[in-house]
């Protein structure tokens, strides 16, 4: 035995059941950003294609293994496949997780494309493959990642469009800005408040307690003449920020450090660092707001199934997790939610959620990733029919995996205002994260931009 058919068998049994790529997809997902997005996305894919190969095309062709009776001893595998040969499920998978990496991270997919080709590869060596199995496993792998881009749209590299803007001033080393710092946000291992010191060491950092919030500690800011105001934070935060910001004509920092931080990736904020050298270079952009009964948000705000996730998960929270407690509570929804009768600019609908977006969202679907744009002036309105046979299970997570255009449950349109009547009682609005208090109207339109430190060299 040749140590390459030493490590071609090791490589081809730590395949099996999709190990090999599991493992590689835990130490890729420990950082947040491309690497983690693209861990989910191949694991996803690899999956999904794992089923299509196994449940239904291996059932369809029927071809059976190769003969082993001529291959030396040596190549075979301790224990050979009993299933079906075409195609090959585990090229399959490989081709899947790495063609799912590479459309978040194409220097970490082309990476590992010849660890993918080399499973495929050792799947002949070992004998339990045809080439053509294999070669049909990596196309049907690579098609299915591929087309995950349908339901969950790959981020674009360039930001939404803004407006220039000339009113926030260059601080050096964050003079007169007065930071606040959620630290529930972000990931446990990460302290913002001491990162924004050390990168904008004269600016004021003030973390958020129980007794104060991100809203009275800016506003105090204001009253007490800071040149700027900051903050580190989730969407909700920034979103509490932008509000003080406004009331008091102020330039706004938005440092990314909360899980998800819609707002600041759809600007071109990525990172910490983006926001200080925009702070140091006085550079700055102006971006839509929105509002809703006067209350403003910077991504979206809705109406049904949505605010009810987020009203049970931040009651379950504080013992099991935000993601933990949002799994429950979608659950919860699924089982026991029901529709709302709403009328919105004077048409009569009756829906599972209805979602209302500051600025158009990309792709179209109910489950909104991104803006090309965040200065169009426009709310963007889509909305889940409960009127028509589309049952409750299938229609709430059709809001979370995304729901084709082409969908007759599903509806969209654009304007500058947009007033929502509840005919089934007092509901309650959830805007960017956080919830509003229940009411039977809601006023969505938009109000003056806002000022938000932002290289403008895009």
């Amino acid at each position: 035995m040749t140590p390459a058919d030493r490590w071609l068998r090791r490589l081809s049994s730590f395949a099996d059941h999709g190990k090999l790529w599991f493992v590689l997809a835990l130490v890729l997902g420990a950082r947040r950003g491309q690497l983690r997005r693209g861990a989910v996305r191949g694991v996803g894919s690899m999956v999904f294609s794992s089923a299509v190969v196994n449940v239904v095309l291996k059932r369809v062709f029927g071809r059976v293994r190769p003969d082993l009776e001529n291959l030396q001893t040596h190549r075979r595998l301790r224990r050979e496949p009993g299933s079906l040969s075409f195609p090959s499920g585990h090229s399959s998978s490989a081709a899947a997780f790495v063609t799912g990496l590479a459309l978040e991270s194409p220097a970490a997919g082309a990476a590992l494309a010849p660890l993918a080709l080399g499973v495929g590869y050792s799947r002949v060596h070992v004998g339990v493959h045809y080439p053509g199995d294999v070669l049909a496993g990596l196309a049907v792998g690579g098609a299915v990642a591929a087309a995950s881009q349908h339901w969950w749209a790959r981020r674009p590299t360039q930001p939404a469009r803004v407006r220039p803007s000339s009113a926030a001033p260059a601080l050096a080393d964050g003079a007169g800005l007065v930071v606040a710092v959620n630290p529930r946000s972000g990931p446990d291992d990460y302290d913002p408040a001491d990162d924004i010191r050390r990168l904008l060491p004269r600016a004021e950092v003030v973390e958020t307690s129980a007794e104060r919030g991100v809203d009275e500690i800016l506003r105090t800011a204001a009253r007490a003449g800071a040149t700027a105001l900051g903050v580190a934070g989730g969407d909700g935060s920034v979103a509490a920020a932008a509000a003080v910001a406004l009331e008091h004509s102020l330039p706004l920092a938005v440092i990314p450090a909360g899980t998800l931080n819609h707002f600041a990736r759809d600007a071109g904020l990525t990172t910490p660092q983006d926001a200080v050298e925009a702070v140091l270079a006085g550079e700055a952009v102006k971006v839509d707001v929105a509002e809703v009964n006067g209350t403003p948000f910077l991504n979206t705000s809705s109406i049904g199934a949505y605010p009810e996730m987020v009203r049970r998960r931040d009651r379950m929270a504080g013992k099991l997790g935000k993601w933990l407690a949002l799994s429950l509570a979608a659950a919860q929804v699924l089982r026991t939610g029901t529709p709302v009768e709403l009328e919105v600019n004077g048409r009569r609908l009756r829906t599972w959620i209805l979602f209302v977006g500051n600025c158009t969202y990309t792709p179209r679907g109910l489950a909104p990733a991104y803006r090309p744009r965040l200065e169009d002036g426009l709310l963007d309105v889509q909305y889940l029919r409960a009127d028509l046979r589309f049952g409750r299970t299938r229609a709430v997570l059709a809001t979370l995996l995304g729901v084709s255009e082409h969908a007759r449950s599903y509806g969209h349109f654009s304007a500058e205002q947009v007033r929502v009547v509840v005919r089934s009682g007092a509901e309650r609005v959830a805007y960017d994260g956080e919830m509003g208090e229940p009411d039977t109207e809601f006023l969505f339109r938009k109000r003056e931009p806002l000022t938000v430190y932002c290289s403008r060299t895009r």
